[in-house]
């Protein structure tokens, strides 16, 4: 209940907007040039390329329905805001454009101001407020019970040492952050402003989702570490002594995370690349860090002796590595 009511407020601002935008479309339809000015140069927003009215409308109206969709799949509790902002900005910048258009016998005439852009920003920014209020309504969500006690032991004797490591990849994220990217190319070379801003944002999700579509998962006298492949400079290394309780379960990634990626929730972050068995630990802040990982059985259990070690001062034990 509390995920349907989150993706309806999610949804609200991208039919609002919307509807507003083809409200004014169909209002002022036989005071617009045809073609639109779409792309503007310069100060004073003169227009240097041009768009068919009718291609126009389905750009911008694809372009709030997708925008509406990708929130509505992935918004999480606390980014609800950034998807009434992401609403606010577009859905008035696209009405300032048609705005911009008004009345110009034709498309060369028309202006758009680059100072326009900061009414967008103000629009957004207001959007932004009330989504942020709109969070309050959506009750947080219950965090996982994470058993100390749930993680097998692995025997290791008194002088071995042993480390556990495994490579884990998205098929699906991976297509996904190639297609952002690939898109984001294509707007960012060939679509008129302000789409190609579209384009920025898609590179950006898209080079971010192939950071994370391959991780390595490390369990050794460190902590738990996750290491980013593309970027192995870039990690996420949990250390003993902010673990508190060590697990393995299966993970549902849309349920409890919302899907799939590097997550934030209210109980915890996670690096989600698939549904199923995960390593989670319970952090001393009572907050839980999740990765899914194959044979997450084993790495919980060697983590969970090696936290245990470490406790007793037994971590720095010579030995034979195994």
């Amino acid at each position: 209940m509390n995920r349907l009511r989150l993706r309806a407020f999610t949804a609200i601002p991208f039919v609002l907007a919307l509807a507003v935008h083809l409200l004014l479309l169909a209002t002022w339809y036989d005071r617009l040039p045809d073609p639109l000015a779409t792309h503007f140069s310069g100060v004073d927003g003169r227009p240097d390329g041009y768009t068919g009215l009718a291609t126009s409308v389905a750009v911008s109206t694809a372009l709030l329905l997708a925008a509406g969709v990708c929130w509505v799949l992935w918004v999480r509790r606390a980014a609800l805001w950034g998807a009434w902002a992401t609403a606010g900005f577009t859905g008035s910048l696209l009405d300032l454009f048609l705005k911009g258009n008004l009345d110009a016998a034709e498309g060369s005439a028309a202006r758009f101001p680059l100072a326009m852009i900061s009414l967008g920003f103000v629009i957004g920014g207001l959007a932004a407020l009330v989504g942020l209020g709109l969070t309050r309504l959506v009750p947080k969500d219950p965090v996982p019970e994470t058993d100390p006690d749930a993680a097998a032991w692995i025997e290791l004797g008194a002088h071995e040492v042993a480390g556990w490591s495994r490579t884990t990849s998205s098929l699906f994220l991976t297509v996904l952050a190639l297609v952002f990217t690939v898109a984001g190319i294509g707007l960012l070379l060939l679509a008129p402003w302000p789409f190609a801003l579209f384009g920025l944002l898609g590179l950006v999700i898209g080079v971010c989702g192939l950071v994370l579509a391959r991780v390595r998962v490390t369990v050794d006298r460190h902590g738990l570490t996750v290491t980013y492949t593309v970027l192995p400079a870039f990690r996420t290394r949990v250390p003993f002594d902010d673990i508190t309780a060590v697990t393995a379960r299966d993970i549902n990634p849309l349920r409890e995370y919302g899907g799939w990626g590097y997550r934030v929730r209210v109980h915890g972050t996670a690096v989600v690349l698939h549904a199923g068995e995960a390593i989670v630990v319970r952090r001393a802040s009572g907050r839980d860090f999740a990765v899914t990982v194959p044979d997450a059985a084993t790495g919980a259990a060697l983590l969970n002796t090696l936290r245990e070690r470490t406790a007793s001062g037994a971590a720095d034990a010579p030995g034979e590595r195994i």
